[in-house]
């Protein structure tokens, strides 16, 4: 046996379709989701609670333990695990509700995605299992009493881990052909004596049949096998046939994917087997709770193992689309050269000359990515509605939330910011992922970026569902960003741009950007409000609240971003007149626009609004009142910092690209003289270079001055949320009421947003990507001669693009060993930091101290920190151009 050639050998190969059948789309988590919530008030997550989830069949998808379906969720494979001890069989990952947690929810496990192809031909993940029963108790009533000042208490403080008495349980996918994988577990005892562990893989079909919309119902069985093996047949209307071969003579529990109504509720079961059946035969020792007739539609191979201390024992099983006579001969080699088929593709990635540990890092945040698709499945109106059978909606429903959504209907594989925390997916969230995932999957990426905008997601309106939530919110359009980037990168690595892409994506934007101009500048000033914008709890209110009738809130960021906009649609236009002239009418109209919003944020030209603060030198988001009065909200955060982003350089040659284009900026600036300062000019030898940008150059040394401050926002592992001179509360008086914000370089101490989620000092990588690039691009115009003092109070200086290298450094170093072998992210977590079955296995959190880079929140969300994948990339490519251009002519 081998594994045939697959497009992960080759960075530039195209990954056919079939390919993509199967791959790693369960989510960690499906119990607490909107999706399966049928409450009277909407709380999702006391409407399905943890402990209904081994019981109670899920009605929009599943969950399971590093597993891994079809493309559409009809047949699932996952681990399932006992030592013992558990007074519940582990099938699911355990966490903290959003009541629970001190800060929100939060998964209380360890689990590492350690790799992962495009084309799911390799799949590696690590599950840490302790021996001793598992502390479920303690840890929701040790939380639930801790005030927001404590700090969470995690699984590590429990002493479950005490003396190394845990597994190491690896598993590991090797794909034969697209519809033949086989799937490898390995339990490592790391403790002092012999312990017991069962193993039960489990595979089961998606409760499709007892909603009353289609009942037909497939089918597992168990096949005559020979003295070496068992199989199971998984028959699908829909999908085909299967069979599932398990090495060695594992006992077959078959039950059905049927909820336990008698256990939940005290009713009556619709089958004597049921979802929890399983449990109940090894855990609870009820003997009848499996099918002895070995049927069903859910069934797990039980392995009971003693594993000695430091020892490894393993188990191997096939699933394929047919019957394979000698399943598992060959198999150790298949796996070799599917992990060596990975080394390939990572190592094209980067030179050699990059270390070690930055490789691991970037290895590992790809492999979250890859690992974090799931197939997502909502029919928002079949949800609204309710099914022939099954929970019924309440009326009030009907209006409630997501209501103005009934045409979205999802049934997609779509990029999820993590597994278990957020295991639905996130409009301003995916267009981050989609960069980082470009490197290793360009289509993937291509095609995640237009599903978004295609008819069954995008409102007739033209807005983009935010989230599962509520999909009606306002993220900050950056999708725009991330299709240009792309299509950028591509044409760079390939020496040609995927046009049709670009058009596809350019045209359904056009309908965004309308919809923003239209609904988010309330009083047709160019001056912008999307609520809280993705920055959860950054002011000292909440920005998505009502305010007084006459009241509205100009934002400084909502602008900035909408100035983004314009300049990545023009120059998407810019790119498609090429071809096509028509597109450069559509590029002069996003200068005009860019231009009107520049102007306001800056206050330039009569009666133009300003969010420019010129005593302290910073933007600020404005409470407008309807009869001219104007009260700034002087909170130093990201939203003053956010316009540096929205700049662009553009030099001679457009003169030829566009000269309908230039013409016409030139007329603006003629006519409009004092916007000269967002499009300043200056003439070189090849020509005229201009900087269209929202930030005047005078008004960008003042940002940058605090940008680049400690006793500000510059912290060693990046930029601050907040400024850090807010460690003395800021306080606004309104209403007779006061709101305060201080600087928080952790978690947060309010409530809102969930109260797992602070914009008020941590780090975030999605912001200081977009920074660091901002950076750059404002060098390509002002070059050398511009520089500052960098740090500030250093009295050295550097240019803008050293600053953006310098970031880049800082962020990536958060996730690598420094000179005491520590790794910030692990901050004081011992076992993390000096443990070898520990410290090398990286985790991407959602956000990072302020201070000390330690890593914060959702402890999986490699989504939009995986943007440090292509941190290290750009840092090698530019490292591997320094060394070309240092080498002799002769020798290159």
């Amino acid at each position: 046996m081998s594994a045939t050639a697959t497009p992960s050998d080759d960075l530039t190969a195209e990954i056919a379709p079939e390919w993509r059948t199967w791959g790693p789309y369960l989510s960690e988590r499906q119990w607490g989701t909107v999706r399966e919530d049928y409450s009277e008030g909407g709380a999702a997550w006391d409407s399905f609670p943890h402990d209904h989830a081994r019981s109670r069949a899920y009605r929009w998808g599943e969950d399971g333990l590093l597993g891994l379906s079809d493309d559409q969720q009809r047949l699932c494979f996952a681990l399932a695990l006992w030592n013992g001890q558990d007074a519940i069989l582990k099938e699911r990952l355990f966490g903290l509700t959003g009541s629970e947690g001190n800060h929100g929810e939060d998964v209380k496990e360890y689990y590492f995605y350690l790799d992962a192809t495009p084309d799911h031909a390799y799949l590696k993940g690590l599950y840490k299992y302790p021996q001793r029963a598992f502390p479920y108790g303690d840890l929701v009533e040790t939380n639930r009493s801790r005030g927001r000042l404590a700090p969470e208490y995690e699984l590590l403080d429990t002493g479950v881990f005490a003396e190394d008495r845990y597994f190491d349980v690896l598993v590991e996918y090797a794909k034969l052909a697209p519809e033949d994988i086989l799937v490898r577990i390995s339990a490592t005892n790391r403790g002092p004596e012999a312990a017991p562990l069962h193993l039960l893989p489990t595979l089961w079909f998606r409760n499709t049949w007892a909603w009353g919309r289609d009942t037909r119902r497939p089918s597992l069985r168990r096949l005559d096998d020979g003295a070496d093996v068992r199989l199971v047949a998984a028959d699908h209307h829909m999908i085909g046939n299967y069979v599932l071969a398990c090495r060695g003579t594992p006992d077959l529990l078959f039950t059905e994917n049927e909820t336990d109504a008698k256990r939940l509720w005290g009713g009556q079961n619709a089958t004597p087997y049921v979802k929890d059946g399983i449990d109940r035969y090894l855990v609870q020792g009820e003997t009848d709770a499996v099918n002895p007739a070995n049927e069903g539609t859910k069934v797990a191979a039980h392995y009971r193992l003693s594993v000695a201390p430091g020892a490894t024992e393993s188990i191997l099983l096939r699933l394929s689309n047919g019957r394979v006579a000698d399943p598992f001969k060959g198999a150790d080699s298949a796996f070799a050269a599917a992990e060596a088929a990975a080394d390939r593709l990572y190592e094209g990635l980067v030179p050699a000359s990059l270390g070690e540990d930055e490789r691991r890092v970037q290895r590992q945040a790809l492999a979250g990515m890859i690992w974090s698709k799931q197939y997502y499945n909502y029919d928002v109106q079949e949800w609204l509605s309710g099914d022939p059978v099954g929970p019924k909606p309440p009326e009030g429903r009907k209006h409630g939330r997501n209501s103005q959504w009934r045409h979205l209907n999802s049934g997609d594989v779509i990029s999820m910011p993590d597994k278990w925390e957020y295991p639905w997916y996130a409009a301003w969230d995916l267009a981050f992922h989609c960069i980082p995932l470009s490197l290793v999957d360009p289509d993937f990426a291509k095609d995640q970026l237009l599903l978004l905008l295609r008819e069954w997601y995008m409102h007739p309106n033209g807005q983009l569902p935010a989230y599962e939530w509520a999909f009606g919110d306002v993220n900050p359009p950056v999708h725009a960003l991330a299709a240009l980037r792309i299509y950028v990168d591509e044409r760079e690595r390939t020496g040609v741009g995927d046009r049709s892409f670009l058009a596809r994506v350019f045209h359904k934007l056009l309908l965004n950007f309308t919809w923003w101009v239209n609904r988010k500048d309330a009083d047709g000033r160019n001056v912008f409000a999307g609520g809280f914008l993705g920055l959860d709890n950054i002011s000292v209110f909440d920005r998505s609240a009502n305010l007084p009738p006459g009241i509205t809130l100009e934002q400084s960021d909502a602008t900035a971003w909408m100035a983004t906009y314009c300049l990545a649609l023009g120059a998407m236009a810019v790119e498609l007149a090429e071809q096509d002239r028509t597109y450069e009418d559509l590029a002069v109209k996003f200068v005009e626009h860019f231009f009107a919003v520049g102007g306001a944020l800056n206050g330039l030209g009569e009666g133009a609004a300003c969010l420019w603060d010129e005593e302290d030198g910073f933007y600020y988001d404005e409470l407008h009142a309807s009869d001219g009065r104007e009260v700034p909200l002087k909170v130093r955060s990201l939203v003053g910092l956010i316009p540096i982003i929205a700049a662009i350089p553009i030099g001679p040659r457009l003169e030829q690209r566009a000269p309908t284009l230039m013409a016409h900026l030139r007329g603006i600036l003629e006519r409009h003289p004092e916007l000269a300062a967002v499009a300043p000019a200056r003439t070189e030898a090849d020509g005229e270079h201009r900087l269209l940008t929202i930030v005047p150059e005078d008004r960008l040394r003042r940002i940058l001055s605090r940008m680049v401050d400690p006793n500000e926002f510059l912290g060693d592992y990046g930029i601050r949320s907040i400024s850090r001179t807010h460690a003395q509360p800021y306080e606004f008086h309104a209403a007779g009421q006061t709101f305060s914000i201080r600087y928080e370089p952790a978690e947060s101490s309010t409530g809102m947003f969930g109260g797992n989620s602070n914009w008020r000092g941590p780090i975030w990588f999605p912001v200081n990507f977009l920074l660091v690039g901002g950076l750059r691009r404002l060098h390509g115009f002002y070059g050398d001669d511009f520089r500052v003092e960098y740090p500030t109070g250093s009295g050295k200086e550097a240019t803008l693009a050293e600053i953006a290298d310098d970031l880049a450094r800082r962020l990536v170093a958060i996730f690598l060993r420094g000179p005491d072998g520590h790794r910030p992210v692990y901050g004081g977590t011992e076992v993390f930091q000096t443990d070898p079955h520990w410290r090398d296995h990286i985790l991407f959190y959602e956000y990072f101290h302020g201070d000390n880079g330690a890593g914060i929140g959702a402890s999986h969300q490699t989504g939009w920190t995986g943007l440090v994948a292509t941190l290290i990339e750009q840092r090698a490519r530019a490292q591997s151009a320094a060394q070309t251009q240092a080498t002799p002519v002769a020798a290159r």
